[in-house]
């Protein structure tokens, strides 16, 4: 699992789009941060955990247009 560090305007949509390419595993990111489930945008400095997912699963969801190539 890794870390991250919020800047000021962060949100779980573009957190989520970093670290797996794509807004649609954010679910998984207030999962294993619950205590910040009712934030919407992040003020600077907060510290969320990233989990491991596998994000083929997540990436073969979404119709073949929007697919990341891996």
């Amino acid at each position: 699992m890794r870390k991250h560090t919020t800047s000021q305007g962060d949100m779980w949509d573009t957190i989520s789009l970093r670290y797996y390419g794509t807004e649609k595993a954010m679910a998984s990111l207030i999962d294993v941060n619950p205590i910040h489930r009712e934030t919407t945008i992040f003020s600077g400095g907060i510290v969320l955990d990233i989990p491991d997912l596998d994000t083929t699963t997540i990436n073969m969801k979404l119709p073949p247009w929007k697919r990341k190539k891996l």
